[in-house]
């Protein structure tokens, strides 16, 4: 199997059909079979309904799970993980639009950037503006930063697909993700004591960490319609856990203010690798 899709679904009635209907397409243009693993996490709305439609009208390739609760994307993501028979991983939210050409070039960059562990799209939002998808790893100050101008920053951004070729990034959000299933034996799964974000960037970190690197491919692209349930009406739920999950990514890595130590460790880890040069089997 080539593919296996992984999705959380929570409250995702508006766009969980466009999703699903989108990656069908693309992973069916595909030279090999691929899964899609979708994790129903507690939803109030018509989301289960629109799971079990896709469920019966594709049922080789589409798998629901249904929990009664929302238990956060780290547990949730882990369960589907943990059930993935694809040789890559892709990691995909519900309000992700995946064009057709987009898989390919990832795979390609996989394959061919040495120690690649995860790659990821440009994101733009259904009107073409450009997200701020990926970034450097964050300090007390720069969650500030994005927290209070993240529209004034997005704006500063180039658009459009560029000429430049794959890239490093310290991370990229985890709204679409690819890698290697041999990731998750290397790095292990994502931290289950972060509820919801970042453990996005504690991941990319821990890649990062065991001497693989995070790449930027801005050649290709996904729709995203950010749903951002952080950023809602403080002191909103979703926000209140974002804050503890910072608080606890700053108290894992050991910094808050400055990245030099970070960035040290990082180094020493890479060059480890390099070394070791023992990149598993794909």
């Amino acid at each position: 199997m080539l593919i296996s899709a992984v999705i959380l679904s929570y409250n995702s009635e508006r766009y969980l059909e466009s999703c699903l209907q989108s990656l069908l397409e693309a992973l069916q243009s595909l030279p090999e079979g691929s899964e899609i693993l979708v994790v129903e996490n507690g939803s109030r709305d018509r989301s289960p309904e629109i799971l079990r439609r896709f469920e019966s009208s594709h049922p080789d390739i589409v798998t629901g799970f249904y929990y009664g609760e929302n238990l956060g994307t780290t547990v949730s993501r882990n369960f589907a993980l943990r059930q993935a028979k694809g040789r890559y991983i892709l990691v995909l939210d519900s309000d992700v639009v995946t064009p057709t050409e987009t898989l390919e070039p990832l795979i390609a960059v996989l394959e061919n950037e040495p120690r690649c562990g995860l790659v990821a799209p440009r994101l733009v939002y259904p009107d073409g503006r450009e997200q701020l998808s990926t970034d450097r790893f964050p300090t007390l100050w720069r969650k500030l930063t994005r927290l209070f101008s993240l529209k004034r920053m997005e704006e500063a951004l180039p658009g459009g697909a560029t000429a430049s070729g794959p890239r490093e990034v310290d991370y990229a959000i985890s709204a679409f993700w690819l890698f290697h299933r041999w990731l998750l034996s290397e790095v292990g799964f994502l931290d289950e004591r972060f509820f919801y974000a970042p453990d996005d960037v504690d991941y990319c970190l821990s890649i990062w960490l065991k001497g693989y690197r995070v790449i930027y491919d801005p050649r290709v692209h996904a729709i995203h319609d950010a749903q951002e349930l952080s950023r809602g009406r403080w002191p909103g739920l979703f926000a209140l856990r974002h804050l503890l999950g910072l608080f606890r990514y700053f108290l894992k890595h050991r910094y808050l203010f400055r990245r030099t130590g970070l960035y040290r460790r990082i180094e020493s880890a890479q060059a480890a690798k390099a070394s070791d040069a023992s990149i598993p089997e794909t």
